[in-house]
């Protein structure tokens, strides 16, 4: 079960460069598509957002274990494509969350912090237990 999830998001192709951010589009598709037939992220999903005067226009969200996202993330095929990506495209960045369970990491910070409830609810919810 998915607990983070890589939050790799761009605002638009670097002048002169549209057509390999184009062909970088088709490589990331089929990279991430691979790593999910191999069981080693549950899902990816690619967002192109509508006209909205802000600078985050598209993303992917690929969502696993945690563990496995960081050896993905130090992997030769991730760390070329995140060069060839901040190389054309403006504005790119890949950020870790926390999604699922993994918002128990974040929860119990909370519940520490700002006393708000621990995250066995978020947890018995998500295991539709509740």
């Amino acid at each position: 079960m998915a607990n983070q999830a890589l939050f790799i998001g761009w605002n638009r192709p670097a002048r002169v460069r549209e057509e390999q951010a184009m062909k970088l589009w088709g490589k990331s598709m089929e990279y991430y598509g691979k790593l999910q037939a191999d069981g080693r992220i549950e899902n990816f999903e690619p967002v192109i957002l509508t006209a909205h005067g802000g600078d985050l226009n598209g993303f992917f969200l690929v969502r696993g274990d945690g563990k496995n996202l960081e050896e993905i993330r130090r992997e030769d095929d991730f760390v070329n494509l995140i060069i060839e990506a901040g190389y054309c495209l403006d504005g790119f960045g890949v950020v870790t969350g926390y999604i699922g369970v993994g918002l128990c990491r974040v929860n119990f910070f909370a519940f520490f912090h700002f006393k708000f409830p621990p995250c066995s609810y978020i947890f018995l919810h998500q295991m539709k237990m509740i």
